[in-house]
């Protein structure tokens, strides 16, 4: 009693077939792995290399202050 047979899970697969049809489960699973990827990417461009921070950081103190004066 503490696991299904194969049998119980054929019958559950048949019967979510003829609820939701199997065009409607073949777009649920490709929308489920789009969001996988664009997770998986989204972790992978977040690890920057050090070298692209130290360009960065390079770059900010390159910058330039300028006061505006007033021409009244």
């Amino acid at each position: 009693m503490g696991s299904f047979s194969i049998w119980h899970w054929l019958i559950v697969l048949v019967i979510v077939m003829l609820v939701f049809g199997t065009k409607k489960l073949r777009n649920i699973g490709q929308d489920l792995g789009g969001a996988v990827k664009g997770f998986k990417d989204g972790m992978k461009s977040s690890e920057e290399p050090k070298e692209q921070i130290q360009q960065s950081s390079a770059n900010a103190e390159k910058t330039v202050d300028v006061q505006a004066k007033d021409l009244k």
